[in-house]
């Protein structure tokens, strides 16, 4: 089959050896988008990260396509509907960095509540007062965990190590892990009320977009930290501006923003043949109040980036694309 990895870094040209003997592959550094998508028009497989967004336009114009084996586990960059109507399957990988991304989620908590780096800013000027930098102890604090998931049951686990109290929200529940890890499942903003710190770990979907807004600010316990590792659309970001300006929230640290493409390159916004709404320029103005805060800490949807994690994403996608091949597809996520 004729194969393009989209985004691809030099290690990942060399792991696809092992595709390159039974397929043509094609591996290119830029993201798939509607400036690209020319010169690969007669691609049957496509491998995308997330930045790549596929859209109906995208998709129209590869005619010969029938799989994407994007190499993330949330797959909101693919327009669904649009690969129905064409036949085109989506497979993903669907486990690969439950450890990753809740050892971040915590790396950004203990930055946060000890203020690692005002710490070192300040000893690198030469200054050793702890003036300005007194930290918040983690053991007996409440963290609500909002999705537990693969990632979300990693965090509690990790919440427990520290001392922790953990409640818990998900709209389908696990009575099983929640016996087994110790941890009480309440009404969001029941749990939103009593936690000292919030972590966000569930998908983009209609029902999670916005998620954490206006009013789960209101109820929020002043002084609380957020942490969202998740996606940035399940945070009202223009909300979250406004509970950090009012100090009711402590700090915040965060993996993912929303209209991260358009933070990467600003320049996307003056394109001829984008439509760009009054929303993606208030959420782009209110992603670069949020890099200024001193109390917020971002980090460049880097969660998943360990040497482990990224291994175990290209050999599932290797399989998947091997797979699909052999008329044994595995990980599609229900496209067609």
């Amino acid at each position: 089959m004729r194969v393009v990895l989209f985004e691809a870094e030099d290690w990942e040209k060399k792991a696809c050896a092992k595709l390159m003997r039974l397929h043509e592959v094609r591996c290119t550094t830029v993201p798939l988008n509607i400036s690209t998508v020319d010169d690969f028009k007669n691609a049957e497989v496509i491998s995308p990260f997330v930045a790549s967004r596929l859209d109906a336009r995208i998709i129209d114009r590869l005619p010969d396509l029938k799989l994407i084996a994007t190499r993330s586990a949330g797959y909101d960059h693919i327009d669904l509907a649009a690969c129905r109507e064409h036949g085109v399957a989506i497979a993903n990988v669907p486990d690969y960095g439950d450890a990753t991304v809740a050892e971040h989620a915590f790396a950004l908590l203990l930055a946060l509540a000890r203020n690692v780096v005002e710490s070192v800013a300040l000893t690198r000027r030469g200054g050793f007062s702890m003036a300005g930098v007194r930290g918040l102890e983690l053991r007996g604090k409440v963290i609500a965990v909002v999705g537990t998931g693969r990632i979300g049951r990693r965090t509690i686990e990790i919440a427990r190590g520290f001392g922790m109290k953990v409640l818990a929200f998900d709209q389908i529940q696990d009575a099983a892990a929640a016996t087994r890890l110790g941890f009480t499942y309440g009404a969001l903003d029941e749990i939103l009320a009593l936690a000292d710190v919030v972590t966000l770990h569930v998908p983009s979907s209609p029902t999670t977009v916005g998620l954490i807004g206006e009013p789960q600010f209101a109820v929020m316990k002043d002084g609380a930290i957020l942490i969202n590792t998740a996606r940035g659309n399940v945070v009202d970001s223009e909300a979250l501006v406004r509970a950090l300006a009012d100090g009711r929230l402590r700090a915040a640290g965060l993996d993912v923003l929303p209209q991260e493409p358009l933070i990467r390159e600003e320049a996307e916004i003056f394109r001829q043949d984008r439509a760009v709404d009054t929303s993606d320029l208030k959420a782009l103005v209110a992603n670069h109040v949020l890099l200024r805060f001193p109390n917020v800490l971002v980090t460049p949807h880097n969660a998943y980036n360990t040497d482990a994690a990224l291994a175990r994403i290209l050999e599932t996608t290797i399989a998947n694309i091997e797979g699909f091949a052999a008329g044994r597809p595995v990980n599609l996520v229900g496209a067609t």
